[in-house]
């Protein structure tokens, strides 16, 4: 159970994974050794999953970001298997989901321009076996980041 000042904790963290103990001790009021031990335990307690690094695509030459609906044939777990090993050895696909509705996964995928959107999309997601269609849509500008999430 989370109290208010984890909740304080992990929002401080989500603006800023790289506070010390110290800095998280000032902000939430506490001792930096109290603010340490809280932290470890929300790692432990797997409210906090990892720290990364958040990089700007455009400087690493990554000017396409598009969200591509995979619609597939067939739906045996096979398939299923073998279109999720694919998509974990893209790294044009930075995330994917299995959906309701129309589409049965949403890829979000960072090409570096439009013809390796398409190669992506015509050379390995529709040769794939069990795809039977995509749709593509390229982001024209990202009103909000992905942001913190809501504690």
């Amino acid at each position: 159970m989370l109290d208010e000042i984890d909740t304080r904790l992990l929002q401080a963290l989500q603006r800023d994974a790289h506070l010390t103990a110290q800095q998280l001790g000032e902000l939430l009021h506490l001792s930096p050794s109290q603010a340490g031990r809280r932290r470890q335990r929300l790692e432990s307690a797997g409210y906090i999953q990892a720290y990364t690094a958040r990089l700007d695509p455009k400087r690493l030459g990554l000017h396409v970001q598009g969200f591509v609906q995979v619609h597939l044939s067939t739906h045996g777990p096979e398939h299923s298997k073998s279109f999720a090993r694919l998509v974990n050895t893209r790294p044009e696909i930075t995330s994917a989901w299995t959906m309701t509705g129309d589409a049965d996964y949403l890829l979000r995928v960072y090409c570096a321009d439009l013809p390796a959107l398409n190669t992506l999309i015509h050379e390995i997601l529709l040769p794939h076996p069990a795809v039977a269609r995509v749709h593509s849509q390229i982001v024209m500008d990202q009103l909000k980041s992905d942001g913190p999430l809501p504690t």
